[in-house]
């Protein structure tokens, strides 16, 4: 476990935590107007690799080299300048830092840290961290690298789980969940909607597909799986055989067909590792998915019978909620659709460059 400490003065600024993988939906931007949860667990942090945050340059003037040099094989907006290794935290792990007022910025409803870090160490005044909390954004702090350090504290980790553990633990991510517009009282709204988490996980994955079709039909399991797949992929590429088929695999299924094109397997969500099949399906391509969301692909939750009238019969008792009803097609998120593709070589093939470059020509927004 690690502390994370001001560079400047050694004050601490966080609860003791212990690293996990980065969530897919970090970056994510969920609708509009919408208040979003925690992005991270209690006690957790996640590192982004990547540069992130400001200052900003768009893409004109970036050179293309330099661009490839960080992993980005085609055209996005800008991209940021700043350092790499930007640490996230939930808000309520952070310790002895304050709010800059000067810095709040003048975002839709809340703070997006568009100003740079808006936190700064209570010990010598320093900033340290952005505090995120406007609509659709995921609540978090992301601590500055340039101004944090990390110490181990006493108490090691137990580890990470195996993946045994993992599949006895059972954690899956419910495909649906309420989401509120900002500022409504708790429980005020009762539409549930597609989950944020499963959008930019769809997404993620959708990018990945797309690789692993090398321009071909691609087909993917029946029932959950294909509810979120299967119409983007038939919009998205051509019809008509040879279709390449995907399969669900992973710790604790059936060793996957040999004859299976792609694995729709998932990644350990402490480590990040995506799960590796050994022999026969090896060479097939493995599309990540969070774990959270391939368990509740694999094992869906029940769907639990209802009465077909409203009306409960004289003397019955229950004590179970009523089950969610949503009725929008799934829609995988297309920022994090975007931000993948970018970042996958194969975009740099003229197929996908015109699904990334002319979205309307192959229905994309109908899909996304």
């Amino acid at each position: 476990m690690f502390v994370f400490v001001c560079a400047g003065c050694g004050a601490e600024l966080t609860a003791p935590l212990s690293q996990v993988a980065l969530p897919v939906h970090a970056h994510q931007q969920y609708g509009n107007g919408l208040q979003l949860p925690v992005l991270m667990e209690s006690g957790t942090f996640a590192v982004e690799p990547e540069p992130w945050g400001p200052p900003w340059r768009r893409w004109e003037e970036v050179d293309p080299d330099e661009a490839v040099a960080r992993g980005i094989h085609a055209p996005v907006h800008a991209l940021s300048d700043g350092a790499p290794g930007a640490v996230v935290i939930a808000p309520g792990d952070t310790r002895g830092a304050v709010l800059i007022p000067e810095r709040l910025g003048n975002a839709c409803c809340g703070l997006n840290g568009a100003d740079g870090p808006n936190m700064a160490c209570e010990a010598c005044g320093v900033p340290v961290a952005s505090r995120i909390d406007d609509c659709s954004l995921w609540q978090a702090v992301w601590l500055a690298p340039d101004a944090v350090h990390r110490l181990p504290v006493d108490g090691a980790d137990a580890g990470p789980l195996s993946w045994a553990e993992l599949m006895a633990e059972g954690r899956g991510v419910s495909p649906f969940e309420p989401i509120a517009p900002w500022g409504s009282a708790a429980g005020a709204s009762d539409r549930w909607s597609w989950s944020p988490q499963w959008e930019a996980a769809a997404g993620h994955a959708l990018a990945h597909l797309l690789v692993a079709s090398e321009g071909s039909a691609v087909t993917v399991p029946d029932g959950p799986t294909a509810e979120v797949f299967q119409r983007a992929l038939d919009a998205l590429l051509p019809e008509g055989p040879p279709a390449r088929r995907a399969v669900l695999a992973g710790p604790g299924l059936p060793a996957p067909d040999a004859d299976a094109d792609i694995l729709l397997v998932p990644v350990h969500p402490q480590t990040g590792e995506v799960w590796a099949p050994a022999g026969p399906a090896a060479p097939a391509y493995p599309v990540p998915l969070p774990f959270g969301v391939w368990f509740r692909l694999v094992f869906p939750e029940p769907r639990l019978p209802v009465p077909a009238s409203a009306l409960v019969p004289e003397g019955a008792l229950r004590d179970d909620p009523p089950l969610p009803r949503v009725h929008d097609p799934f829609r995988a998120d297309p920022g994090v659709f975007r931000r993948t593709l970018v970042r996958l070589p194969a975009v740099r093939s003229p197929w996908l460059r015109e699904i990334l470059e002319n979205p309307a020509r192959r229905t994309y927004g109908v899909h996304f």
